[in-house]
Order: structure tokens, then sequence, then C-alpha cells
């Protein structure tokens, strides 16, 4: 809910905290231009402004990779940690007991959370940390020159690396096979959706994953015509390393699409990908039925979209252990030395 205040000669909206939209936004994007991951940004900023969330109560979390820069272009009030490539589960984990009122927002990558970070990965869901943790996955490590990455497709032809034959990982079920209590996957295409699930993600206690496909517009393109950019940069003699991105349109998807639909979606290199909705009437509290659509969705190619599982009885992590009322980081001395005699007392048990 929203309402609108006069404020310097001129309307702006502001929410329930009595914050403007502008307030959840951060510094302009350095990546390339149409990249998904510039959309998903302006999602998390819109979910948070309407769901009337103090940015100072967030806490954001990366690690390495186009992906994990994202947190830069998003609520510059809010603390945040840009941690070593795949290690932010582990950050995240010891900054959110220090502080067991706020909330977590991660950014990562299919690099950054199914190769170098897998193991991290899988403990921080079946810990159950209190935070959303969104994979920006175009299956393709854009920020070190385009090679395949874990979740990369069979069959996959890149110009550098040749073609790929190893069976991607699945983010989705990944999560679904380490007991995850909120597991989604949108497209960053469908921004409507993506906002939609991260409002549940934020509303969720305990590790919110949000699979987002968000295509590359760079590296996963096979243009070989002479006015491609790939063709000129194949044949051009550099007086300087200096690295110029052709601008593409961010793909967005014309219609939102209906519960059940199957779409195919065009990217930029004339492949394409197969989007499905979830049916209408589909129980996304059934952990079998979730596996069920997603070996569905694996046999017909399908990138199945919408919120395929939810828990909400799991406890997170800070709430199973017996944590002071006063976040740990503002404990202070007094309250964590004990009185001299409690410590007499102790020895005296002791000795």
């Amino acid at each position: 809910m929203t309402e609108t205040l006069p404020m310097a000669g001129t309307n702006v909206q502001v929410n329930l905290a009595g914050l403007a939209k502008n307030d959840y936004r951060g510094n302009p994007t350095t990546l390339c231009q149409g990249c998904g991951h510039n959309s998903i940004s302006n999602q998390i900023v819109s979910a948070l402004f309407e769901m009337n969330i103090v940015p100072e109560n967030v806490i954001k979390f990366s690690g390495i990779g186009c992906s994990s820069k994202s947190p830069t272009y998003f609520m510059n009030r809010s603390f945040g940690f840009n941690s070593l490539h795949g290690r932010m589960p582990s950050i995240a984990t010891g900054a959110l007991f220090g502080d067991h009122h706020a909330k977590g927002l991660g950014v990562s990558g299919d690099g950054d959370t199914a190769s170098i970070g897998m193991g991290q990965f899988k403990h921080i869901i079946r810990r159950n940390v209190n935070m959303v943790y969104i994979v920006e996955n175009n299956g393709v490590y854009g920020l070190t020159k385009g090679q395949f990455s874990a979740t990369s497709e069979v069959g996959l032809s890149l110009k550098h690396q040749g073609v790929n034959q190893y069976m991607p990982v699945d983010i989705c079920m990944e999560g679904l096979a380490s007991n995850a209590t909120f597991v989604a996957r949108s497209f960053a295409g469908n921004p409507k959706q993506v906002k939609e699930l991260l409002k549940a993600a934020l509303a969720h206690n305990g590790t919110a994953l949000l699979d987002i496909i968000s295509p590359c517009v760079t590296f996963n393109n096979q243009d070989n015509t002479f006015h491609s950019y790939a063709w000129g940069k194949d044949h051009e003699e550099p007086l300087h390393d200096i690295t110029y991105i052709a601008p593409r349109n961010e793909i967005v998807l014309e219609r939102e699409m209906d519960e059940g639909e199957v779409r195919e979606v065009g990217l930029h290199d004339g492949s394409t990908v197969i989007l499905k909705n979830l049916e209408k009437g589909y129980d996304p509290t059934n952990r079998f039925e979730a596996l069920r659509v997603m070996e569905e969705a694996r046999r017909n190619n399908w990138l199945i979209t919408g919120l395929l599982y939810i828990d909400p009885t799991k406890p997170a992590l800070t709430d199973t252990y017996n944590l002071t009322d006063t976040p740990l980081n503002r404990l202070t001395q007094a309250d964590l030395r004990p009185a001299p005699d409690k410590i007499d007392l102790i020895n005296s048990l002791m000795f």
C-alpha cells in the first residue's frame, strides 16, 4: 500500500514506511545494456518498496561474477558484503547470526553457486538461514569472457569453448534435494512474475531460493556475418585493449503467460528457450509433486516457472537457537562479561 505526499513542490509516492522508490535504488549499472540482471535489480527495488521494507533492515550479500555486481545497483542505504567466489553463504550465515532481526538478500550466479560455491550452497539450504537467495542464471561465465558454466545445456556451442558435453546442474532440483523450504524459478523477461515471487520470498521465514533465467546478451551469441560484433572482433588489429559491447534490447515477454501455458522465447543468438508456467491448482506444498513437474520439464526441455515448493512450518536457523532479543552484534561488554560474584561462584564450584 502506498500514498502520495507532497515533496519539494511535486507529488512523490511514498510507502507505509514513509520512503520513496528512489530510497531503494543503488548506483547506475555497469552491466551490458539489455542484460536481464538489470531487470531483476529493478524488480528487487519495486518489491522492497511495495512491501514497505526499510533498507536498513536488509543486509545484501554476493560472491563473484556479473550477477554478484548486482547488489551495487539497489538499496544504497543497506549494509552489504561482496565476498569471495562461492563463499557468500558462509558470510551470510555469520552476519545473520550477528543480527537475527535483519533479513538477508543474496545475489549469486550459476558459476558462483553451482560450480565453486556448490558445497556452501547446499549447506545454507539445509540450515534454512533466513534470507532470499537469488541465482541470476545465464548458463555462461560472462565476467571471465564466456566459458561454459555448470548450468550450460548439453550441446551448447560457444565460439571459444567448443561444444558442451556435460549434463547441466538444475538449481531448483538441487534445492529440493537439500530440503529447501522455498523453491521458485522465473525468467528475467517476465518482470511481473519476478516481482511477485520476490515478494513471496521476502515474506518467507527461512532460505527462499529463486532461480531466475537471465540470458547473457554478449557471450551467448553466434553471429558470423561481416557486420556482426563477433566477426569484427575476430578480424581487428587493436591499438589498445578496449572492449566494446554492442547494445541489445532487453528480452521482455510481450504478454503475461497464462497458468499452464508453454511458450517459446527467442534469445539474442537466434536460439530459443521454452518456458512453462505451473498449472492452475498446482500445490506448492507437495514436495513429491514439485519433483514430478521438474522431471517432466527436464524431459520436455521446458523451463518450468512459478513457486515450485514451499514449507512454511520449518523454523529458520536462528529460530532454533536460544538467542537474546538484542542482536549479538549490539551486546556490550557488560552484557557479555559475568559479574565478579558469578565468577567467584563458578570457581568455588570447580575447585
